[in-house]
């Protein structure tokens, strides 16, 4: 578990800052991003009622794009099904959403946040149609949430004491914002000791994620993740890895994995939205390999980001270039 004997943390910036923009869509209207407020009495608040999505925007060669913009459309309005959580926006109208609010922003690389979140208007904890369904999608600078340092050098991890939730307490692979007071335990156990980030297991002691990020092992040239089955969110970015490690011959295997493999791979990675692909060099204080980023960590990395530059082709179509703001959704 976790030590509490500190130790210099390197690799992940003291604090993310959060830089604001000029507007926030907000039920289908671009308001200033001042004056996007809700009400303190608003049910999401009190119980955690809201899903959401962490989506990026790179400057390509060719302008901004949007990263599996309709992938993360699609796991948005799952997660509001799985939750109960009516949405009167069609699949469309919030792909069409986000592509307005990077144009509307002036942005060429961004973080892009949806919401969806039960409003004001019960205290009931099952509040059947008494509250309102908002929904806001907000776009803004964004660097890299586990360091740059951490991205080219690798982070420091530890195994949190806290057990990551499972299907049976809430559905994992819904992307809810109650879900993270989970994993913020995990990170802030990780971060108060002195680590980059957690990794949690699940109610059996399997391997299951990070605070935030899916993991990926190295064991003799083949790469292991866990399944769906270990309590953890299906991640685009996790889904993403998995077919450019193929296309590049690697092969990858989902599995069940003990938590005694984080401290015999010869290389252990991170993948998520804001996390990108991340390596980690130690577990625990045990160094990972070498201690530092593996060559297919490396060569993972390398076609990742190369589909923003345009070194990889973009096989799978996964960008969607901001041309313009649609006309319906100025």
């Amino acid at each position: 578990l976790c030590s509490d004997t500190p130790f210099q943390q390197t690799g992940r910036e003291a604090k993310l800052v959060m830089k604001t923009s000029k507007v926030i869509w907000y039920n289908g209207e671009m308001v200033p991003w001042e004056k996007a407020q809700v009400h303190v009495m608003s049910h999401a608040l009190h119980y955690g009622s809201s899903v959401f999505e962490g989506v990026r925007c790179y400057d390509t060669n060719n302008g901004p794009a949007i990263f599996r913009l309709e992938a993360h459309s699609r796991r948005l309005l799952n997660s509001a099904k799985m939750y109960r959580i009516p949405v009167e926006f069609s699949l469309d109208e919030v792909i069409q959403a986000q592509i307005a609010i990077i144009a509307d922003n002036d942005l060429k690389s961004a973080y892009i946040r949806p919401l969806i979140f039960r409003g004001p208007g019960s205290i009931a904890v099952d509040p059947g149609d008494k509250c309102s369904n908002d929904f806001i999608i907000a776009a803004f600078e964004f660097g890299s949430y586990l360091g740059a340092e951490g991205l080219e050098n690798g982070i420091d991890t530890c195994v949190s004491s806290w057990t990551r939730i499972g299907s049976a307490t809430n559905p994992a692979l819904s992307k809810a914002g109650g879900h993270y007071l989970n994993a913020y335990l995990v990170g802030e156990e990780a971060r108060r000791n002195g680590y980059d980030e957690g990794i949690s297991v699940n109610d059996k002691g399997l391997i299951s994620e990070g605070s935030a990020e899916n993991l990926f092992l190295v064991r003799d040239g083949v790469i292991f993740t866990p399944p769906l089955s270990s309590a953890i969110l299906g991640g685009i970015t996790r889904d993403s890895a998995i077919i450019l490690a193929q296309d590049l011959g690697y092969e990858v295997v989902e599995q069940a994995l003990p938590r005694e493999l984080l401290y015999t791979a010869d290389e252990i990675f991170m993948t998520g939205t804001a996390a990108e692909v991340t390596p980690v060099r130690s577990v625990d204080r045990l160094d990972v390999g070498t201690g530092k980023p593996g060559p297919i960590t490396k060569a993972l990395q390398a076609a990742f980001f190369g589909l923003f530059d345009g070194s990889t082709a973009d096989k799978w179509d996964w960008l969607t270039l901001v041309e313009k703001q649609p006309e319906d959704l100025g």
